[in-house]
């Protein structure tokens, strides 16, 4: 495992200002956080600060308001809900880059202040050194909990770590641990599940997950560019053209690697994606129909691979799960997961948002060893790159 600086308990935290860089981007509806997953994860991590008597300053960032303006984006309308997730009182910091904000924190009788969208500051995405000079003279300590921000060099996860003593976090720790269970040789047989809808969006991750695997489950809408690679119609549905030779580098290098690659053996499809779908073999598939879900023989092959192995690793559904008609492949995958999981027979790690919402719809959350909410990091870290978040925090 990389090696990062952590918070000893010897370190002596008391009247100390910690900066602390979370994850608060949580969708939002109407100044309504819809989803409060990322901030739940944060409430104990938060209360065990509190216990050392340290004052925390929470900085996040809350979607794109450099591409698509502030409008929606501050964090001011949301300090309430954010304080009953927590159960905390926050105070909320608007104009906090002036030399008097750390002396007004540190005699403020108050212990959490969270700072304004730190990404309405163009400096931020530009990892500017004097910005990153400016947050750091906010606090005593630098403690990074937003892995999922990580794979960004921005001033808030990166510039600042040149000002103060800098560490990660629990949830990096507890991220970085569960990610390695997967590839440690002496855990046993792999399986990656892969689905999503374009292969080149995840050639990366293929290729650099295939030798660490046993099995390798393709699904989504990609699954359908190696049904069509397989000289079977696939009717209306999504595909990537002019994909065949990646299809057959991923083939290659599965057969080299050992790695059996299981695809679809059957599907569901449906005119339309509204209308309950059949089921039907892939030489069954006609003209006008589209490919929504795997069928049951495709989940039940993979079922079979899974009890051969010990750890699993998922990242994409596996069909489009957001219609209830076409759940049931990600479903039935997702139960025997939860199933093997809690009888101690396997390690499950899942990643990415749509990922979680799919177990999450399946009823399957409390049935994984991790849930990772991290993205784009998390897939970054699966293709093998250097994140810079943690790149400064190594020892």
């Amino acid at each position: 495992m990389q090696q990062l600086k952590t918070i000893s308990e010897n370190i002596n935290l008391s009247n100390k200002n910690i900066f602390l860089r979370v994850d608060f981007n949580c969708p939002i509806e109407k100044s309504t956080i819809t989803d409060d997953t990322k901030i739940i994860k944060m409430k104990s991590i938060i209360s065990d600060f509190l216990k050392k008597n340290a004052k925390l300053i929470l900085c996040s960032h809350l979607g794109r308001p450099q591409k698509k303006g502030k409008d929606g984006l501050s964090f001011k309308p949301l300090v309430q809900s954010i304080e009953k997730i927590l159960d905390q009182k926050l105070t909320f910091i608007e104009d906090f880059l002036n030399a008097s904000t750390k002396d007004k924190i540190k005699s403020s009788e108050n212990k959490i202040f969270l700072l304004e969208n730190i990404r309405f500051f163009k400096e931020e995405e530009a990892n500017d050194k004097n910005f990153g000079k400016q947050l750091a003279s906010l606090a005593d300590i630098y403690v990074n909990e937003a892995f999922s921000c990580s794979h960004r060099a921005h001033a808030s996860v990166s510039a600042i770590t040149s000002y103060l003593d800098s560490y990660a976090g629990k949830t990096i720790v507890d991220e970085l641990n569960s990610l390695n269970k997967i590839f440690d040789s002496k855990s046993g047989a792999t399986m990656c599940i892969i689905g999503g809808s374009k292969i080149s969006t995840k050639i990366d991750l293929i290729l650099n997950l295939i030798p660490k695997a046993k099995y390798l489950v393709i699904g989504g809408a990609m699954g359908n560019n190696f049904i069509k690679h397989n000289k079977f119609n696939i009717g209306k549905s999504l595909y990537e053209e002019n994909k065949d030779k990646l299809i057959t580098e991923i083939i290659n290098k599965a057969k080299q690697s050992n790695c059996e690659l299981i695809t679809p053996v059957d599907v569901v499809v449906s005119e339309n994606m509204n209308t309950k779908g059949e089921t039907k073999n892939l030489n069954e598939i006609s003209e006008n129909d589209i490919i929504f879900d795997i069928g049951s023989k495709t989940s039940q092959k993979i079922k079979s691979a899974i009890d051969k192995t010990k750890m699993v690793l998922w990242n994409g559904p596996l069909g489009l799960f957001e219609k209830d008609y076409f759940l049931h492949g990600t479903k039935q995958v997702a139960e025997y997961i939860k199933m093997k999981t809690r009888n101690k027979s396997l390690v499950s790690v899942a990643g990415g948002g749509d990922t979680a919402a799919a177990i999450k719809k399946s009823n399957c959350l409390d049935g994984f060893s991790y849930i990772s909410t991290a993205g784009g990091a998390f897939l970054e870290w699966l293709e093998g790159k250097t994140l810079p978040g943690l790149k400064v925090l190594e020892k």
